[in-house]
């Protein structure tokens, strides 16, 4: 089979140097019993833990009718919608449609890397290497529009090597039905356009899809499935995109610590050892790849090269939330066993095909130990290891507070609850979800634009409970507002014996809250980099 555009001819039927494509029936089914033992464990993860706060977050999307959200697309929405209709609002319900893009996520991987190489061995190892990292192992059971994103970047890279493998330009089109999807889960996918463009262009294929209608066209199809956001920013000044532009445009100071913290996320939610053999498994094949003209080498490597370096520069400067990078890896995953597919079929270097297999096994194993050891510790454990500091924890006790915030509504006869963080609201929203009292979040109204009413007349006139972490106990923004409070107590948030947080109560009266307050005024504005990476386990 010839990739077209490729400097030399990549027979995929040739095993040549390569005496075993296929894998023995029984590792296939170790393989297998390794894979649908690690789905039961995201499963049942995914049903026992608590809700995190952005998942709550999104949870409240889901119950909005509305085409876009300040913060990101809507297709995480979507998601958890869809989840909840058929296991209602539980844990379980939240998270489903993120196990289904897990499966998703495998299968597509599964045939990239088949379609490449035609060899079993190399499709196992990929898929294993899926499961071995932490992020998509156990934590991609939790949901974010990472996980929304991870499996439509796959099937739009998917699509494209099929035009590769095919030569037919009406697979650009389907590229554009999912980079459209892709858009719509988090504006992130704009880093893969690199990827896209280097792999047009730079094989001798270029002149050839230049003057194509099918990738112009695929453009028009992304930009079409994109529209409700488009539509949703430009009746709304264009507030998702200058929020986002905060991100990427601030300088603070130059810090190595910033740096550290952004590489160790990448050893800890990648692997210790995956994240290093991913990581120069995905250079080898760019170089190989650019030398070569090789497509498919070229598009797989850039869509992780080009957005790692970003992220590294940029963390010189500003904190990289956990997730930011996650979309690239699965891709990474793919290039880097293209990448040791190849080194098997090259006698000259049969040494570093020797090598490279044994770290990528080693990578495996370790790394799928360490996910089973995170599903016990988090699942059954009760020693917290890290104490505050534990990213699982650092969420953990809402319900604690909720329950306090429950009884004194009860006590006081308030009918609505007030906070200062989205992380409160949305915790507490979850938390009492059965209760039918109105919970609002009092600042940054920006993230509720077109929400529906939350229930103004339970609101107006009425008593009211604050419910704010100890820090916006005297908000300034409560100075002006002539609302009379009174303190009530405190109550803390507690995991495994350790207050990860304490909060205030108190009741508020002589005021109703506006909630459609003026853009640029102090209980409109929401600040980005306040959010993102604020505390372990910020997704953001």
């Amino acid at each position: 089979m010839r990739f077209d555009g490729s400097s030399m001819t990549v027979n995929l039927t040739d095993k040549g140097h390569l005496p075993h494509a296929g894998v023995s029936r029984g590792c296939g089914w170790a393989v297998a019993a390794v894979l649908l033992g690690m789905t039961v464990l995201r499963v049942i993860y995914a049903a026992q833990l608590d809700l995190r706060t952005d998942e709550a977050y999104y949870w409240t999307w889901s119950k909005e009718n509305v085409l876009s959200f300040l913060d990101h697309p809507p297709m995480i929405a979507w998601f958890i919608r869809f989840g909840t209709a058929i296991f209602g609002d539980t844990n379980f319900g939240v998270r489903f449609a993120g196990l289904l893009a897990m499966l998703a996520s495998q299968l597509v991987l599964a045939d990239i890397v088949r379609r490449v190489t035609r060899d079993w061995r190399a499709v196992l190892i990929a898929l294993l290497m899926l499961d071995a990292a932490v992020y998509y192992g156990l934590l991609m059971a939790k949901v974010a529009p990472d996980v929304a994103l991870i499996p439509f970047a796959l099937a739009m890279l998917w699509s494209l090597v099929r035009v590769a493998e095919t030569g037919d330009g009406r697979w650009w089109l389907l590229a554009g039905v999912f980079g459209g999807l892709a858009l719509l889960s988090k504006f992130t996918a704009v880093m893969l356009l690199p990827a896209v463009a280097a792999f047009a262009v730079v094989p001798r294929w270029r002149m050839r899809w230049l003057c194509s209608p099918y990738p112009w066209a695929a453009v028009v199809i992304a930009l079409a499935i994109f529209a409700p956001v488009l539509i949703w920013n430009a009746s709304h000044d264009w507030a998702s995109f200058r929020f986002q532009l905060v991100r990427a445009t601030v300088a603070p100071a130059f810090s190595w610590a910033r740096i550290g913290e952004f590489l160790g996320l990448q050893f800890s939610l990648v692997g210790p050892a995956l994240f290093p053999v991913t990581l120069s498994g995905v250079f080898m094949l760019a170089w190989r790849g650019y030398r070569r003209g090789e497509p498919v080498a070229i598009l797989l490597s850039t869509g992780v090269a080009l957005p790692f370096l970003y992220f590294l520069w940029r963390s010189t400067t500003l904190r990289i939330g956990d997730t930011w990078p996650m979309f690239m890896w699965p891709i990474g995953f793919a290039a880097a066993t293209i990448n040791l597919w190849w080194l098997w079929r090259q006698p000259a270097m049969a040494r570093l095909a020797r090598s490279s297999t044994r770290w990528a096994w080693t990578a495996i194993v370790s790394g799928l130990a360490i996910v089973v050891f995170t599903f016990c510790y988090y699942v059954a454990g009760s020693t917290p290891l890290l104490g505050r500091l534990d990213p699982g924890g650092a969420e953990a006790g809402y319900q604690q507070v909720a329950a306090r915030a429950r009884a004194a509504l009860k006590a006081t006869g308030a009918t609505w609850i007030a906070t200062m963080d989205y992380r409160t609201y949305a915790e507490l929203k979850w938390w009492l979800r059965g209760d039918d009292v109105p919970v609002i979040q009092l600042n940054e109204r920006a993230r509720f634009l077109g929400f529906s009413d939350p229930g103004l007349t339970r609101i107006r006139g009425h008593e009211g409970l604050y419910v704010a972490r100890d820090s916006d106990a005297d908000n300034p923004l409560w100075k002006g507002t002539g609302a009379k409070r009174t303190t009530l107590g405190h109550v803390g948030r507690t995991w495994r014996g350790i207050v990860m947080g304490r909060y205030v109560l108190q009741t508020i009266s002589n005021w109703t809250p506006d909630l459609t307050p003026a853009p640029d005024t102090p209980f409109y504005r929401v600040h980005p980099l306040a959010d993102a990476g604020a505390r372990p386990g910020a997704a953001r």
